[in-house]
């Protein structure tokens, strides 16, 4: 239980008093209202034998006190006492139970956009190895589990601990016998849950790796929807979902059946066990009728609260137990993106100084660029992925002026993608250092990845207007129409917005779907000038085209020449004619470079 919590207040945000003050609420509650059924027993004496009052010298002198005639007078006083006693009991702990609510899904919401914060501040490397199915489902229906069978499961399990206890102690003082016989009833279902234990966390883990499955099923299936109409697959993926569904509704329904348990066990065990307490009282005890009469009535009163709080006490274990493997997945992904970034900062260590020059402190600033006026010089940069010694790229060197365009060539595996995720700032080097006008860009990456504008070999584009996917990632109030219309002709798709029914308001469709592929390719380029870039990487960006299209394209790429500094990889060697340099990339090395005449032409 000690390891659980550590997760849980781990994966938990915002500030932990409020679960103090809620227990406190709790506790306060549940005094309140043993206190209430503590005076049920009394009542029900004076109500059925008034002349007690005058027996019991507290009572008597309550009586003289407030002046009373009769003591028909004296019993609705009670009476009314008990009532108060009751409803602020219950307007109390109304207001704890929503209080329980609310701090619960605030923390869900607080939980999600931590999540979301911390995946999309991760560093590139986690991403090399997880699936985005399973990001999904941590962000939409792990913090869901969290929050519903971790988070309010313990609130739920301590304020009925708190309850169940305190009505426990006053049963035992009203009946020892009866005590043993009600705690004969629930140790025995308590033990039985703790047997099930490992069967409800197995449960868990199905369900949650089943709807991972299911959100990859559907990935798959419907993202590849053209491929998996034309192959006529549609039933693979249907007997895939089908599996993984037929998996979680078996999981889930194990465990909500065995949910019903508890309370059922405690309803029959307690209805047997009253006949018996009533019988063996009689044998054996020959205990009066009005003394068990008080005995039986103080016992109603608490088994009204008894059996739903003995009950919920023992499911919230379960559903304690059903979670923990939602709350492994959330607690492992945030620890993980933690020890990234420890190692990041470590290997940031490792760079070599270079001056300052005041980024470091304008981190705070996201949209600052850095100043670039002369060049940009890679030295000795060497990267390895994690878990693999041999370098992907070793002992880099090269030099790029601003407004020059060079060209990364070689065969596929050669480095040249590796390199670019270095210079763009997703991969950080081992060893070697990226300046700008001698200013290591890793005294502040974001200010460096601000000059840089990428544009891939396949333009991710969101279901959304043109409009929207130039200006990626820009409030609609703050797009700034004559940068759009800028971005528009430089990329040359003006033409293309005029064919368009709605203009630059047309929706492209989901990845651009109402695109062609060279139109897709421009509107990745007139994202990159829209953002004001001064350096373009171009990562194979005419690679799937045809040589209608990527002539347009290349052309489009041509016109920017000496405005921007280009960097380009391409296998079609065409394409990189106009670069100033050309860099041969092999086994991670640069082996050549020169003019597209020197490397290319008489290579």
């Amino acid at each position: 239980m000690q390891k659980y919590l550590s997760k849980l207040f781990y994966v938990l945000t915002g500030t932990k008093r409020k679960l103090a003050l809620i227990l406190l609420a709790f506790i306060s509650t549940s005094v309140l209202e043993a206190f209430g059924i503590g005076l049920i027993g009394p009542f029900f004496s004076i109500a059925s034998r008034p002349q007690v009052i005058q027996e019991v010298s507290i009572l008597d002198g309550i009586y003289q006190k407030l002046g009373l005639q009769e003591s028909s007078q004296f019993i609705l006083i009670l009476g009314l006492v008990i009532v108060v006693i009751f409803c602020v009991q219950s307007a109390l702990y109304f207001l704890a139970q929503t209080y329980i609510y609310r701090y619960s899904f605030n923390q869900k919401t607080r939980l999600t956009s931590r999540l979301m914060k911390s995946y999309l501040a991760a560093p590139y490397t986690f991403y090399l190895k997880q699936n985005t199915a399973a990001i999904i489902k941590n962000i939409l229906t792990e913090t869901n589990t969290f929050t519903q069978n971790s988070l309010q499961a313990l609130l739920i399990l301590i304020t009925n601990l708190i309850v169940t206890a305190v009505l426990l102690i006053l049963l035992a003082y009203t009946s020892p016998l009866l005590l043993v016989m009600i705690l004969g009833i629930l140790v025995p279902v308590f033990l039985l849950f703790q047997r099930l234990g490992n069967k409800f966390q197995n449960w868990g883990q199905i369900q949650s790796q089943t709807q991972s499955e299911m959100v990859r099923v559907i990935n798959h299936g419907l993202g590849g929807l053209k491929e998996t109409r034309v192959i006529g697959c549609e039933e693979y993926f249907e007997n895939q979902m089908d599996r993984e569904a037929q998996k979680y509704s078996r999981a889930a329904t194990l465990f909500q059946a065995a949910q019903l348990l508890p309370n059922i066990l405690i309803k029959t065990c307690l209805l047997v066990f009253v006949v018996l307490f009533i019988s063996l009282s009689q044998v054996f005890f020959k205990n009066n009728g009005q003394d068990l009469t008080a005995v039986m009535s103080v016992f109603a009163v608490a088994s009204v609260r008894l059996i739903p709080a003995s009950s919920q006490l023992i499911q919230s274990i379960g559903r304690i137990r059903n979670s923990s493997h939602a709350l492994d997945m959330l607690y492992l992904d945030l620890k993980e993106i933690e020890k990234r970034e420890v190692y990041v900062y470590k290997n940031r260590e490792l760079l070599p100084e270079s001056k300052n020059n005041g980024l470091g402190n304008s981190r705070f600033n996201k949209n600052q660029a850095m100043t670039f006026v002369n060049q940009i010089d890679l030295t000795n940069v060497t990267y390895h992925y994690p878990d693999i010694s041999e370098p992907a790229v070793k002992d880099i060197s090269l030099s790029l002026k601003k407004g020059e365009s060079i060209a990364l060539i070689g065969k596929s595996g050669a480095g040249k993608t590796t390199l670019v995720d270095v210079i763009l700032g997703l991969l950080e080097p081992q060893s070697g250092d990226i300046q700008v006008d001698a200013v290591s860009v890793y005294d502040n990456i974001r200010s460096w990845q601000n000059l840089i504008g990428y544009i891939p070999q396949s333009i991710f584009l969101i279901d959304d207007t043109m409009e929207r996917n130039i200006a990626f990632g820009v409030a609609d109030a703050q797009i700034d129409s004559e940068r759009l219309h800028k971005a528009i002709k430089a990329a040359q798709l003006e033409e293309l917005v005029e064919q368009l029914p709605e203009g630059i308001k047309t929706s492209v469709g989901e990845r651009g779907v109402r695109l062609s592929g060279g139109q897709r390719q421009r509107i990745g380029i007139a994202r990159a000038l829209y953002h004001e870039r001064e350096i373009l990487v171009l990562d194979e960006a005419t690679a799937a085209l045809d040589n209608e299209t990527e002539s347009r394209v290349t052309e489009a790429i041509k016109s920017l020449a000496g405005t921007k500094t280009m960097i380009i990889i391409a296998h079609r060697l065409t394409t990189v004619e106009h670069c100033d340099r050309v860099y041969c990339l092999e086994r991670g090395r640069v082996v050549k470079s020169g003019s597209y005449q020197e490397v290319v032409l008489e290579g």
